[in-house]
């Protein structure tokens, strides 16, 4: 039997999932999951009697503090990831919830704390295309949402906890993709051109992008974790290719049987759009029951070029992608259409 233990939050999600069928396919690793009682595990149906199961809840410290007894490894992926919510759901969630599970984490013994984290801390509000950018830009001044802002301090809190005995690092993929994932981003997209309802944002211009697929950003997770030289730091995790955005959505779509995003709004009738559903989405009532059609943050992520060096992961945990844009297509459209296509897959969507 494996020696070493490892608690994975978010399990119930594409990538803690993706981390715990790694995990177990590793053999290092005994696995323990936190998820609470109402929690889907179907994508886990597989490999779920393998897995200790800990019901309750990232918000109850009494929970993580059960969750991470006996643990040598916290792959901690979960999180609010979406834009709907108020301030204090996403402070709760992502900053409050990361700050106890490390303390319950370094208090029951775990040697290490591998964090998933977001290139959107790193993205201005009112900033530009970040072009091959590595781990040395600052954070912003501003940012583009509540949920940039709150990633953006739990990383700061992990990288901090690092000490002696408890190692801790970040990782920084963005648009985590490929089969199995059925409310990311790219599924987001694809669900609003099968209706006709995805805008050109592209206005000609290339928007590039370092996308990650589901299983890079996993096997960078579990090579992190036994790394000697992570400690206190974070990295960006990408695909080993840049993604022309709107050539790949558009390609894309047209896999699935529709038309390319064409239709291109007035910037300036687009802006104005945007401010007026940011004021009203910091409505409570709308913020906690609806994602709102379009934000600064989308926009931004449409329409500025992010791409990324993981160069700094390459030298420090011998990290590669381990799956090739070409090869995560297919099985991505395939998985697909198992789901009965992307309408199908989004229709519960909020």
């Amino acid at each position: 039997m494996s020696t070493k233990k490892a608690l994975v939050t978010g399990a119930s999600g594409f990538l803690g999932g993706a981390i715990v069928r790694r995990l177990l396919a590793e053999g290092d690793y005994r696995v323990a999951i936190l998820a609470r009682p109402t929690s889907n595990l179907r994508d886990l149906d597989a490999v779920i009697d393998r897995v200790e199961i800990v019901t309750g809840d990232l918000t109850d410290p009494a929970s993580l503090d059960r969750a991470t007894r006996g643990v040598d490894a916290v792959f901690h992926s979960a999180a609010r990831v979406d834009e709907r919510g108020t301030r204090a759901q996403f402070v709760a969630e992502n900053l409050t919830a990361t700050e106890q599970l490390l303390a319950a984490a370094r208090r029951n013994g775990a040697g290490r704390f591998v964090f998933i984290s977001s290139p959107s801390a790193l993205m201005d509000r009112d900033g530009g295309d970040q072009v091959n950018i590595d781990e040395s830009v600052p954070y912003p001044h501003r940012y583009l949402n509540l949920y940039s802002e709150t990633k953006a301090a739990a990383e700061r809190a992990v990288l901090a906890a690092d000490a002696p005995g408890f190692t801790t690092c970040a990782l920084r993929p963005r648009a985590i993709w490929g089969a199995g994932d059925r409310s990311g981003p790219i599924v987001r997209l694809l669900s609003r051109a099968a209706t006709g309802s995805l805008p050109d944002l592209s206005y000609g211009k290339q928007v590039l992008a370092s996308l990650c697929h589901v299983d890079n950003i996993a096997d960078a997770a579990v090579k992190a974790a036994s790394s000697e030289k992570v400690g206190g730091k974070a990295y960006f995790i990408a695909d080993a290719e840049q993604t022309d955005v709107w050539g790949f959505l558009g390609e894309v779509a047209e896999g699935l049987g529709y038309e390319r995003p064409s239709r291109q709004p007035n910037p300036k009738v687009l802006n104005a759009a945007v401010a007026v559903i940011d004021t009203v989405w910091r409505i409570p009532y709308v913020a906690t029951r609806w994602s709102p059609p379009l934000s600064r943050y989308v926009v931004a992520l449409m329409t500025r070029t992010a791409t990324y060096d993981t160069g700094a992961a390459a030298a420090d945990f011998e990290y590669r992608a381990v799956i090739d844009r070409a090869t995560g297509l297919a099985e991505f459209l395939a998985w697909l259409e198992t789901q009965g296509g992307v309408t199908e897959l989004t229709k519960d969507l909020r």
